[in-house]
């Protein structure tokens, strides 16, 4: 590369070369080099590209990741069909990862074990013998000590793959061949689901009913117009092969499948059995997916004799709580899982007079008996690109290849009847004909040209006549032939009929499914019910209180309203921060510096006389953050949140509500940026208005449903601010009419209303700048 200050002038100018301090990043490189960056940014987007369509996501297609589709066809390829004898794994993961898969033994072996695990995939498509695993978390024993063949399930699969279904691709070395994509006769990817993380992506398909999703597909194959509602009623939730319970509303999961996202609530099944005088227990039976007996022994364990957190010196209120309730509910619990008995969960309660109910509703709540399976339909296309698609999309693109493969498939059958009715047209003319055909051969040194002249024959014809045995003339094979041409033109009008009739292709497609469903079809085993997340079993009263929270952190209750805050006392070099009134049903709600949300419960707060608790016992606040603000709403409670950056939305109390100690994302905030106090506004708000007031007393009144309503986030500009202003009131008016009270520049309060022309004069669309609306020295309630 030339120096800079070799670079040519100008022509004509004496003046120096240019001289940078900054040079850009590639140039002066030759034409067919690359920048540093773009370079990175290709081999990035080469490397992502290859991580999401080569190892982590499925195709819609076959349902399958390139390593399970390699296994399944290697072992087609060494005979392993479902009637063949059990092979070594080694053997199977040594033909894979020699022929088709140059990766680690480890990842193809861990591949073909799940493909053989009864309790993650649906319907197993390898049958292994020997231990491959168990529910409660045992890995499978080394390759070379289990032995494995495919199930019969697998031809769904695999048996059309030599009838010119799909396309084949030269494997990593072009030493042989190996299927882009598998001829699937269901649409696998939903059956047994997938589980994947990529570059930037992933993916969480849940496993579903055989029977339903091809009731779905037959319906979309029968009415191309029906849309996710419509489908949902024959595929309403994932079917998980353990079982359990979907809790799920059917809200909440027509959501999910609708988006391509969302998650389902799973919890265990379980039958209270009946004892002598009075006695009871319960037996657990199913588990939802992802949780084995052992992990809910574990939890049981740790609930029941909790140890000291590190860096603690004695157990949290939350830990001594939990012993507590624990303790006083449960007595025994034991696994009596066997062969006959994959899950058997035994529970005692500590007396027969703790109501069952009470009694899971606890283990619920604190153990993975109930739990969240994630859904998250990510995967491969049609058209190659990775995409979330819903339950329509997902049929519809499968439905799609199925018709396209079938079609490829009775074109190669009727190119093979073709040539077979060409071959036996042949041997009849030499039948016919038998002795002139011997007269030929005998007497002409090119037999095959005097063949083909002599009865028009073509040359495949000509070379099958000099290829058979005479016997093959017999009348009795005369016969045969012409019995054999004749089912073979039927074929071949039944082929050329479907080929040109859509519709008819069609209907040969769902009568597959049909068929194969009847086959392989079996009932769901997850029930579907919705009810009520588990919670604590303890009941609430709903009185009047009111919460204490102090500038340096500490939090205390009274009961009732109307507390004088002078007659608070603190510790030295404390005072009030914040002293809510509301009720012991509803949470208080904090809002940090950095924007997450906490929720605590008024009976978690101890009260009295003292000083209370520090709020770090019952929640814990990001590294840096201090309480920005504390309030009360009931759950479903309007609120509009927003911060002095002049940023906000509309949500709901519930939205800011968790039960985790550390909180949860609720308000994106930029430097600088601190939540406003939220103001509660009604259900019904769409005549009302909005008043944004800044710190330098610019008003704008804006109309109540140009302001979004969102779960979370940043939200929307609400009004443009100075470069040195920032929001300060937030107000709500139910009609066009702004009363406000100011404080003067001499102290003195006076109410002032805006209505009519005067209103009119500061309404404005979202985003707008205020207008002035406060003169020097006055001033309302501010944050500031």
């Amino acid at each position: 590369m030339n120096d800079l200050h070799d670079l040519p002038t100008a022509e004509g100018s004496d003046a120096p070369p240019p001289v940078t301090t900054t040079p850009v990043l590639g140039a002066g490189l030759p034409d067919d080099a690359l920048s540093l960056g773009a370079y990175a940014e290709r081999a990035y987007l080469e490397y992502a590209m290859s991580v999401v369509k080569g190892r982590a996501l499925p195709e819609v297609a076959d349902g399958q990741k390139p390593v399970q589709r390699r296994i399944l066809y290697a072992m087609r390829r060494m005979g392993l069909t479902a009637g063949a004898k059990h092979v070594k794994s080694a053997k199977v993961v040594g033909e894979v990862l020699g022929n088709y898969h140059p990766h680690g033994d480890t990842a193809a072996y861990d591949a073909m074990v799940r493909l053989a695990q009864d309790f993650v995939m649906r319907y197993p498509l390898v049958d292994g013998q020997g231990n491959f695993g168990s529910r409660d978390g045992d890995g499978a024993a080394a390759m070379r000590y289990t032995e494995a063949r495919l199930t019969p399930f697998a031809e769904l699969l695999l048996s059309e793959l030599d009838q010119g279904t799909v396309d084949f691709i030269p494997n990593y070395d072009g030493t042989s061949q190996e299927p882009a994509l598998l001829p699937a006769r269901l649409p696998m990817v939903l059956l047994n689901g997938a589980s994947g993380i990529a570059v930037g992506m992933a993916t969480e398909i849940p496993p579903h009913n055989l029977k339903e999703v091809a009731a779905a597909a037959i319906a979309l194959l029968e009415q191309p117009e029906l849309d996710v509602a419509a489908l949902r009623s024959m595929v309403p939730a994932p079917d998980f092969p353990g079982g359990g319970q979907i809790i799920s509303t059917d809200a909440e999961l027509q959501s999910a499948y609708e988006s391509g996202r969302g998650s389902i609530r799973v919890r265990a099944r379980w039958e209270v059995e009946q004892l002598a005088r009075g006695q009871w227990r319960v037996i657990v039976t199913e588990l939802p997916p992802g949780t084995s007996a052992q992990k809910v022994l574990l939890e049981i364990e740790e609930a029941t004799n909790p140890q000291v957190k590190a860096g603690k010196k004695s157990l949290t209120t939350e830990q001594q709580t939990l012993k507590t309730l624990m303790q006083g509910l449960l007595d025994k619990v034991r696994d009596d899982s066997d062969q006959n008995n994959p899950v058997r969960l035994i529970l005692e309660p500590k007396s027969r007079t703790v109501d069952p109910q009470a009694f899971m509703a606890a283990l619920l709540s604190h153990t993975s008996l109930e739990g969240t399976a994630s859904l998250n339909l990510v995967m491969l296309g049609l058209d190659g690109r990775p995409q979330q698609k819903n339950l329509k999309q997902i049929l519809a693109e499968w439905g799609q290849y199925r018709c396209d493969t079938v079609t490829r498939r009775l074109q190669h059958r009727l190119q093979q009847v073709e040539k077979r009715i060409h071959i036996l047209d042949g041997r009849m003319i030499a039948f016919l004909h038998i002795e002139d055909v011997i007269r030929v051969i005998r007497e002409s040194d090119e037999p095959k040209p005097a063949l083909m002249s002599a009865f028009g024959l073509s040359e495949i014809q000509a070379e099958d006549i000099l290829e058979i045995r005479l016997r093959q003339l017999a009348r009795l094979e005369g016969f045969k032939i012409e019995s054999e041409l004749n089912a073979l033109r039927e074929e071949e009008a039944s082929l050329r009929h479907l080929l040109g009739d859509e519709g008819a292709r069609r209907q040969l497609v769902i009568d597959e499914i049909r068929a194969d469903t009847e086959r392989f079809g079996d009932a769901r085993r997850t029930h579907i019910e919705a009810a009520e997340r588990a919670g604590s079993s303890k009941v609430v009263p709903n009185e009047p209180v009111t919460l204490i929270v102090s500038r340096n952190g500490w939090l205390r209750a009274r009961s009732g309203h109307g507390i004088e805050a002078a007659n608070l006392g603190f510790k030295e070099g404390d005072s009030l921060l914040a002293m809510v009134e509301t009720r012991t049903i509803h949470p208080l709600l904090l809002i940090d510096s950095k924007g997450r949300s906490y929720q605590i419960d008024p009976v978690d707060v101890p009260t009295g006389r003292g000083d209370g608790v520090p709020l770090s016992t019952l929640v814990e606040l990001q590294d840096k953050a201090k309480v920005a603000q504390v309030f009360s709403a009931a759950p479903e409670q309007a609120l509009l949140v927003a911060n002095s950056g002049g940023y906000g939305f509309v949500c709901k109390a519930s939205d800011l509500m968790t039960r985790q100690r550390a909180g949860k994302v609720f308000m994106s905030l930029e430097a600088g940026e601190v939540p406003l106090p939220p103001l509660p506004v009604p259900e019904a708000r769409d005549a009302g208005w909005f008043g944004f007031l800044s710190d330098a007393g610019k008003l704008l009144l804006v109309s109540a449903p140009e302001i979004k309503q969102l779960p979370k986030g940043r939200g929307v500009i609400l009004s443009t601010l100075d470069a040195d202003d920032r929001l300060a009131n937030l107000y709500w008016c139910d009609s066009a009419r702004f009363e406000v009270n100011i404080t003067l520049r001499t102290g003195r309060s006076e109410n002032v209303t805006l209505e009519g022309e005067r209103f009119t004069e500061y309404t404005g669309k979202r985003a707008r700048k205020g207008k002035p609306f406060l003169k020097r020295g006055q001033r309302t309630d501010s944050l500031f």
